[in-house]
């Protein structure tokens, strides 16, 4: 691969999912653009560049930043931030959205699913205190390979293995081969869309709780600073904001800001507060989600 097929590479990437590669990483895109190319049987890295460069073929566009994207995940990941879920933010939802009985999540760049499931499996154990709410969980994904994975729920023994309680795999996984399928009334708990972050989110409506975790860390600061921007605009006024343990908010943004009591917990940080919500603060939720299959 050439330094100039390079370059065009990484100037395409960073356009179409923001993601930010360093000349350490040509390593990377030799060996995961190389899979690819043996896949849909192109000669090398070369001409799959002539092509990306002649024929504007989307759908390879589209192969490149999949193949790119890192789509690690794990049930629980880091445990603090589904503890906080449990502990902190649904009992003040439980309080703050008692009139309207109704909890909106976003699990951005959700991957295979084992985020979003999570919540809903928190969310389950709530069934008899949320019962009469409406609770809606939208995961997004960059990725449409991943997100058919996340909408199968089928995962390896390796997958179940990491981070999953024992309870949980008894009570909403079953068995299939060497594999474990998670339950159906789970599944359907989540709903699973097509969207790029560096693309507007404006009819997404408003959340209660947004997660954006581990895929920050992929992106320049300009980036970062303009998908938080974004996101902000997503959250409730007394919503809640989870990042991953490796990612701030410091010297990037001041829409989003860490909470004051709660380490790990992040707020809205457009009205100058960070402290935990009060109770019954009103905003407008008006929030149409487009038709099943079409992309955000």
């Amino acid at each position: 691969m050439t330094e100039a097929d390079f370059d065009f590479l990484r100037t395409l990437l960073h356009l179409r999912s923001g993601l930010s590669l360093s000349t350490e990483k040509r390593y990377l895109v030799e060996s995961r653009l190389g899979i690819l190319c043996r896949k849909r049987n192109i000669a090398g890295l070369g001409p799959l560049v002539q092509r990306l460069r002649l024929e504007g073929d989307r759908g390879l566009e589209n192969a490149v930043v999949e193949a790119m994207t890192t789509n690690e995940t794990l049930f629980f990941r880091d445990r603090t931030p589904f503890d906080l879920f449990r502990n902190v933010i649904l009992p003040e939802k439980l309080a703050a959205n008692a009139a309207h009985r109704s909890l909106r999540i976003w699990c951005a760049a959700v991957s295979t699913g084992q985020e979003a499931y999570s919540l809903a499996m928190i969310l389950d154990e709530m069934a008899a205190q949320l019962a009469g709410w409406k609770i809606e969980i939208v995961g997004t994904d960059i990725s449409a390979e991943v997100l058919e994975r996340a909408r199968g729920g089928l995962y390896t023994q390796f997958e179940i293995q990491r981070g999953l309680p024992i309870q949980l795999l008894l009570k909403h996984f079953r068995q299939e081969g060497d594999k474990w399928r998670i339950s159906e009334q789970i599944r359907a708990m989540v709903e699973l869309r097509q969207h790029n972050l560096l693309d507007p989110s404006g009819h997404f409506g408003l959340f209660d709780v947004i997660l954006c975790r581990n895929v920050l860390i992929y992106f320049d600061v300009p980036t970062k600073a303009r998908v938080m921007a974004a996101l902000a605009q997503r959250l409730a006024p007394d919503g809640a904001f989870l990042l991953g343990a490796a990612e701030t908010v410091i010297g990037i943004t001041t829409s989003i800001v860490p909470d004051k009591q709660h380490r790990g917990l992040y707020r809205d940080g457009r009205s100058g507060k960070a402290q935990s919500p009060g109770l019954g603060y009103p905003f407008d939720r008006s929030r149409p989600l487009p038709a099943a299959g079409s992309r955000l």
